[in-house]
């Protein structure tokens, strides 16, 4: 990258660093901070004064001191070689740094964020003479052995294909020669470079119809998220956000993975480097890091790296999207990225807003999650992707109500909210089924009619008006006990407890229970909800002792009921008929 020396430091505040003489210095510019070449961001310009938000550690740095200009915004690489990868929150490849300065990450490095000697072989999809416009697909790499990695024309580039080369090729390689409308060659390579704060162009957004399946039974079943969705996970420290977006990552049905930790502790982004090269995707049976882009910008790393971190993943996200293929973004955790953001923003000496936080909060949180979707990919080929964005957020004390919570609720139509109480409890995953609230329930419903089975939607929805239905009678049990309850809502509160302990219950570090799918699901669940619906007119006979259908032996089952493995439909339908047979034999 070249640069000229243009401005004189005059002030350092932690990340911030003030120069002058930047009359020519552009919004948003890439800058190289010090003898030492931090490399910083243009964030404020007054005059010839620049504030710049440096992302490495600014410690020895004081003024006087030289700023270099590039010309260039903050850009991430796009190419083949994403996958696999682990970089930092402004695309360095930690492995590469790592070589370079050893365990403790020097200042300075300069690395790229793609390999360049690395060849690759690329296979024409195209042929010379014919016409493409902007985001065709002009050939392919195998990445992995799970993703083929679509080399598409740039945006703003379309025209005649006078050139096209095949066979082993460097990122850097010209591998196509487009001639526009003016006769103007343009030199396509496989590498391409995006800004990390515009979102990726497309055709047009889509409706999200197809829910995202992520094996976790409370999330796919009662509160459903679209692919192209964007969701949250607010939760207080220990309640499961980590562990929770963790098992996401690993077995949902998006076919890459971007995941960015960004500002959680190093332990448990640690955990996330040690784990994923040794899981297999459950889809698929290969390493799970085969679809996967790591981004780690943890609370010991510069602060100011953090705000920069999201839009890195989400900009590689929208990447793969554009090639036509479904992509989840896990963001752990948005509270760090917005405390990044208050803290630029005191240092800046703006006005603050809501509890400190900058004004711009909400337009920044919103501009975030706005860039998930199901879009119709640029291109003249029908291609669609998805990008699903799912950001944890860590509220101070487990406070909901505090800004940044309130403002991703705003733009999210998904709450998945942990609660403190069940943790506790030991019950796992932590979400609160009575505060937790889904807006795709009518978008995915066509998709588990159609997939699953025809009164899945039914089972669904009684199970949740039955748990809405326990809170209430517990309150009673509560200030007169158990005896004050007729035995049909002794009936409500027995099945409950069954979905409660039976199938909301689920074991994340079990390797059977760890994963359902969504016609195992809803197996589990009718066979559970049959207890219900069979003994509703039984349970109102005068007579009728409700422990005879506790001690029924088939309840027993019913508890053991994750344990039949999936696929064998014909051993759930089995079971959940000796329910409805062993029940109806109580009558008298």
């Amino acid at each position: 990258m070249t640069t000229h020396k243009e401005g004189t430091i005059i002030k350092v505040s932690g990340p911030l660093v003030v120069a002058k003489g930047m009359s020519t210095a552009k919004m948003f510019e890439v800058v190289y901070v010090s003898e030492q070449r931090l490399v910083g961001e243009v964030i404020g310009l007054k005059g010839d004064t620049a504030s710049i938000q440096v992302y490495e550690e600014t410690g020895g740095v004081g003024p006087g001191e030289p700023v270099y200009l590039t010309g260039q915004t903050l850009s991430v690489e796009l190419g083949p070689g994403l996958l696999e990868n682990f970089y930092d929150g402004i695309q360095r490849p930690l492995e590469l740094m790592e070589k370079e300065s050893g365990a403790f990450i020097a200042r300075g490095i300069h690395v790229p964020g793609i390999d360049r000697e690395r060849e690759w072989d690329f296979k024409p999809v195209v042929s010379k003479g014919d016409a493409v416009v902007e985001g065709d697909v002009l050939g392919e790499v195998q990445e992995t052995v799970l993703i083929n990695h679509k080399i598409m024309v740039p945006v703003g580039i379309s025209g005649k294909i006078t050139d096209i080369h095949s066979g082993k090729k460097k990122v850097e390689d010209v591998v196509a020669v487009i001639e526009d409308e003016k006769g103007k060659q343009h030199k396509v390579t496989m590498l391409q470079k995006w800004p990390i704060r515009i979102p990726r162009k497309s055709q047009s957004k889509r409706v999200p119809s197809e829910p995202l399946v992520t094996g976790t039974r409370i999330l796919d079943s009662l509160f459903p998220l679209a692919k192209g969705g964007a969701g949250c996970i607010p939760g207080p420290f220990g309640a499961g956000k980590t562990v929770t977006q963790q098992t996401i990552a690993k077995y949902c049905d998006a076919q890459v993975i971007v995941y960015v930790g960004c500002g959680e502790r190093g332990n448990e982004m640690t955990d996330v480097l040690m784990e994923f090269p040794e899981l297999k995707d459950p889809n698929t049976g290969e390493p799970l890091m085969k679809r996967t882009v790591l981004i780690a910008n943890t609370s010991n790393m510069p602060v100011a790296a953090r705000e920069a971190s999201v839009y890195t993943g989400i900009t590689i996200a929208e990447y793969y999207r554009d090639m036509g293929y479904n992509v989840a973004l896990m963001a752990d955790s948005t509270s760090r990225w917005a405390e990044a953001m208050r803290e630029m923003s005191g240092r800046l000496e703006e006005m603050p807003g809501e509890e400190g936080y900058p004004a711009y909060l909400g337009s920044r949180t919103a501009g975030f999650y706005e860039r998930a979707g199901a879009v119709n990919c640029l291109g003249s080929d029908d291609r669609q992707g998805s990008l699903t964005v799912i950001g944890a957020v860590s509220p101070p004390g487990g406070d909901l109500s505090e800004p940044v919570t309130q403002n991703t609720l705003r733009v999210t139509k998904v709450f998945w909210g942990l609660d403190a109480d069940l943790a506790r409890r030991r019950h796992f995953p932590a979400i609160n089924w009575l505060s937790s609230y889904t807006l795709y329930d009518d978008n995915v419903a066509s998709h588990w009619l159609k997939e699953v089975a025809d009164d899945s939607i039914k089972v669904r929805k009684d199970a949740m008006k039955l748990l809405q239905e326990e809170a209430k009678l517990q309150e009673i049990v509560r200030l007169v006990g158990m005896d004050a309850l007729s035995s049909k809502e002794r009936l409500v509160l027995e099945t409950a407890k069954s979905i409660r302990e039976d199938f909301l219950f689920q074991n994340a570090f079990d390797k059977v229970d760890a994963f359902s799918s969504l016609k195992k699901q809803y197996w589990m669940l009718k066979t559970i909800m049959t207890i219900y619906y069979s003994a509703q007119d039984i349970v109102e006979q005068e007579d009728f002792d409700f422990d005879d259908l506790k001690k029924l032996p088939v309840m027993g089952k019913v508890v053991k009921v994750k344990d039949i493995d999936d696929g064998k439909w014909d051993e759930f339908e089995a079971l959940s008929k000796e329910v409805a047979t062993s029940i109806q034999g109580l009558k008298k």
